[in-house]
């Protein structure tokens, strides 16, 4: 039996994905949501792998580099659906996420998938977690 407490420090992984896109996204002009064709879908800002991991009652979003894997950005996330991830208006592949750094201080960015598998994936794990 582990002591009270131990395991909230436990981080457990939901999901991996090796490929993911990450786009600047331009402002939010209406409560009509995102739409990923208003972004260069075509030049992502940058690519890496996706990990989803938890601890305790928040999942995390992490971007890491492929190779090293360190770490280009997170997103903590404490409800989904929520602001922190957004579905876009128009696919089922692309997400808008909440990046925070240590400091506090966010950002929206746009990540998409090529493959409908792998968003439907990440969709799920998100989905499970906050069962």
């Amino acid at each position: 039996m582990a002591a009270p407490g131990a395991e909230a420090e436990y981080e457990s992984v939901l999901c991996v994905k090796p490929e993911v896109s990450v786009y600047r996204i331009p402002p939010r002009t209406s409560n009509r949501g995102y739409r990923a064709s208003d972004w260069k879908l075509d030049q992502p800002d940058w690519t890496g792998r996706l990990r989803i991991t938890s601890k305790g009652k928040t999942a995390y979003i992490k971007l890491e580099d492929k190779v090293s894997g360190e770490l280009f950005a997170q997103a903590p996330i404490d409800q989904y659906p929520g602001i922190a991830v957004e579905t876009v208006t128009d696919s089922s592949r692309y997400f808008v996420i909440r990046i925070q750094d240590g400091n506090g201080r966010s950002a929206f960015i746009g990540i998409g998938f090529g493959d409908r598998g792998d968003a439907f994936d990440f969709n799920v794990a998100l989905q499970d977690h906050f069962k």
